[in-house]
């Protein structure tokens, strides 16, 4: 007969990690992950297209001076450039988002999770932070470093001394664009074990919004109702931060409200959600 070892309490010689860097850990894990599929990487190197042929405008403004009468150089151009950005941000808030809990729930890996030293803190925002971490990577990064090209290709700092606004503008308006997506999708992955599911609801609740808002247009003849719709929103947001002319009737402060709204539902449900599965230590 094989000997019994004795299996007596003995005390832990590992090494004891701080608390509150599990998130950190679900964070980089995902990133790796989603650099290991093809498709994706071909998504993000499209999405960087625009950020080319802005440097090219840039560029050649700066060694044509009178091509700024065709392609103006200004604050607005940076604002044109994030708008367009917002189809790659879809795009990327699908491919990523859809699964990052829906997965989860998919294989009862959420018990697992919370059956750990980890906080439901932690596992939302390690989910949320893979999401925000590429979607930055399409907005923000991009608009900033436009901003470096110019201030490189002009030799100076003139650009920047009279749209002193614009780096504040081109970080905030990023960040609304990234944070009210990414937590709409991570409320969404929450209420379905399907990603394919929870794209399909995203992508109803922002073109559905935008369809709305388009019936109640033509119905009232005025755009009041903007508020209906996400993308709107948004738009309005980013004139306002910019300091554009806003787009359309409904007060800036009603479009700041309803995506705050919208946020700190999102936020409720996550917190819902996650903590119906926890599992009691």
């Amino acid at each position: 007969m094989s000997p019994i070892h004795d299996q007596s309490y003995r005390r832990y010689e590992g090494t004891r990690q701080p608390p509150g860097r599990g998130w950190a850990v679900i964070t980089w894990n995902g990133i790796l992950t989603l650099l290991s599929r093809r498709i994706f990487l071909a998504v993000m190197l499209i999405a960087w297209v625009p950020f080319i042929v802005r440097a090219v405008q840039i560029y050649v403004v700066t060694i044509y001076p009178t091509a700024s009468q065709l392609a103006p150089v200004d604050a607005k151009m940076f604002q044109n450039f994030l708008e367009q950005q917002g189809l790659f941000v879809y795009f990327v808030t699908v491919y990523v988002g859809a699964g990052l809990i829906a997965t989860d729930l998919r294989a009862n890996a959420l018990q697992i999770y919370l059956a750990k030293p980890l906080l439901r803190i932690e596992y939302i925002g390690g989910k949320l932070a893979v999401l925000m971490v590429y979607l930055l990577e399409v907005t923000l990064l991009p608009g900033l470093l436009l901003i470096m090209l110019q201030v490189m290709f002009s030799g100076s700092f003139e650009f920047l001394r009279n749209n002193a606004f614009v780096i504040p503008a081109v970080t905030l308006a990023s960040l609304v664009r990234v944070v009210v997506a990414g937590c709409t999708m991570l409320a969404l992955s929450s209420l379905s074990k399907s990603s394919r599911y929870v794209a399909v609801m995203y992508t109803g609740a922002i073109f559905f919004s935008a369809a709305v808002f388009g019936v109640l247009q033509v119905i009232t003849g005025s755009t009041r109702m903007a508020w209906v719709s996400i993308t709107a929103n948004i738009d309005q947001v980013t004139d306002a931060i910019f300091r554009q002319p806003v787009r359309y009737e409904t007060p800036v402060v009603v479009c700041v409200l309803v995506l705050l709204g919208l946020v700190a539902l999102s936020i409720s449900v996550l917190e819902r959600r996650v903590r119906g599965v926890e599992v009691v230590k």
